[in-house]
């Protein structure tokens, strides 16, 4: 179980150091077996700067090439030989520094001084591309011209740093499976009271209409599913996640997939209880029923595999099929799509006995302990 820090410090007043709240963890019985360090950005922009672009002229042995002086705030203009067609006197820019390492995926490159066709350059005026703050390699990124001369650029565009601790759970512990969980046990051991744990969403929006789009539930096997709620959400709009929500998910190693997606993987690792949303389009005859299917039954999961399932595999079906391995793996027919436009909303209590016997036995895929395996 990963947990992220600065997650954590929504919901306790702390600023002890990391190292010391990794003992705390530890002595309160969920031991620590690993520190990441965790970046927004790779690098966190460091040795990059804000500047400005105060002359700009040819350079006199390449047609391709400008001669650039640039103001990082440090009281002398850089000499910067610049090959972006849109370099101009005025733009402030982001400047990488000498000595500044830059990185490209899995390779990195250190800015030296140097000299580029015989005219000294002494930094680099950077895209967009070459810092990992975009895809674009048209031309160097121009800022707003609020943006302040010599401003870290770590700073400016916040790039989030966040200290990620490697939690081992034990089966006794199911508490610690969620940032609210840890965040308990740590209000305790510094007795102090919780801030407001829950932020309740902006809802004036939201029109209630039960006779539309309505979708039944029925549940077969009440030995493996305890309880089973779920809601139909319309007019939902698929896109990106913002960059806060991104953040939090990249720092605990899971990657963001879209808004909807990434709301419900949000709130498992918040508060422990899964969640997973299916296009209600996809659902046939507008129900849902809970059940085991014969066994060797096919299935295709999220990931275009098919799989055959045990006589004890748990599935949420339609009347003619399987969406989805109830707790463990989603279908292909019913995830939700950059077309989505309505979603079923399932929040379930699946026995985790079933689960973690149809995640390790057959998927050899690690589960979250409360019985969903997230990605």
């Amino acid at each position: 179980m990963k947990i992220s820090y600065n997650w954590l410090k929504n919901y306790i007043n702390t600023d002890i150091d990391y190292k010391e709240l990794s003992v705390i963890l530890t002595n309160t019985g969920l031991e620590v077996e690993g520190i990441e360090h965790f970046q927004s950005i790779k690098g966190g922009l460091e040795g990059l700067v804000i500047g400005k672009v105060v002359e700009k002229s040819k350079h006199p042995d390449a047609d391709r090439l400008s001669l650039t002086k640039v103001d990082i705030g440090t009281g002398e203009l850089l000499p910067i030989v610049c090959g972006a067609p849109n370099v101009d006197a005025g733009q402030k820019v982001v400047v990488a520094t000498v000595g500044t390492t830059l990185y490209d995926g899995d390779e990195s490159f250190k800015i030296k001084k140097g000299k580029i066709r015989g005219q000294a350059s002494y930094g680099m005026i950077c895209a967009e591309d070459e810092i990992g703050l975009g895809s674009s390699h048209d031309g160097i990124m121009v800022l707003e011209e609020n943006a302040i001369i010599g401003q870290q650029a770590k700073e400016y565009f916040d790039i989030e740093e966040d200290i990620v601790f490697e939690i081992g759970l034990t089966p006794n512990r199911i508490d610690g499976a969620s940032h609210i969980g840890v965040a308990r046990d740590l209000a305790a051991y510094f007795s102090q009271e919780k801030k407001t744990i829950y932020t309740k969403p902006s809802v004036e929006a939201f029109k209630t209409d039960n006779t539309n789009n309505h979708i039944s539930v029925s549940i077969e096997n009440e030995d493996a599913c305890k309880r089973y709620a779920g809601v139909t959400i319309s007019g939902i709009e698929i896109k990106e996640s913002p960059d806060w929500l991104k953040n939090r998910l990249k720092a605990i190693g899971l990657n963001p997939i879209n808004n909807v997606v990434d709301i419900t993987n949000f709130v498992l690792q918040e508060t422990g209880q899964p969640l997973h949303a299916f296009d209600a389009d996809m659902i046939k005859d507008k129900q849902i029923i809970v059940k085991t299917l014969e066994k060797g039954s096919k299935f295709i999961t999220l990931d275009e595999q098919e799989r055959e399932l045990s006589e004890n595999d748990l599935m949420i079906c339609n009347p003619e099929e399987g969406m989805c391995i109830a707790g463990v793996f989603g279908g292909a027919k019913s995830g939700v799509t950059e077309k989505t436009t309505s979603i079923f909303l399932e929040s379930a209590y699946f026995d985790s006995v079933y689960v973690r016997k149809t995640s390790n036995a057959t998927y050899c895929k690690p589960i979250h302990l409360s019985g969903l395996n997230v990605g």
